[in-house]
């Protein structure tokens, strides 16, 4: 069987909350799995304090969101420079979107 991937788009505070829960309850059940979070907008103040290692090797930050708030992410998470461009180059190589 292929490994699961999936891309949660977490656009606003409460979006990232289900978000992580999401990721939590999928990698409960598939180990393996691929799972993205990515974040924009209002998710982002809460994005950059999030302290869980697992959470934050997951999490694809939008560099417009944490620039339009000035917001600094932590240093070894992902950051791309829009958050819409990122989920339509990763849906083009086949990962599933899901917003939470």
């Amino acid at each position: 069987m292929a490994v699961t991937q999936l891309l949660i788009h977490a656009p606003t505070v409460d979006a990232l909350k289900r978000a992580q829960n999401n990721a939590r309850n999928l990698l409960k059940l598939e180990s393996d799995a691929q799972v993205e979070i990515v974040v924009n907008g209002p998710a982002a103040a809460l994005a950059v304090t999030l302290n869980d290692e697992d959470i934050l090797s997951r999490l694809v930050i939008c560099r417009n969101s944490l620039q339009a708030q000035s917001l600094t992410a932590q240093p070894d998470v992902k950051q791309v420079d829009a958050a819409v461009q990122y989920i339509a180059h990763q849906q083009m190589k086949g990962w599933p979107y899901m917003r939470a």
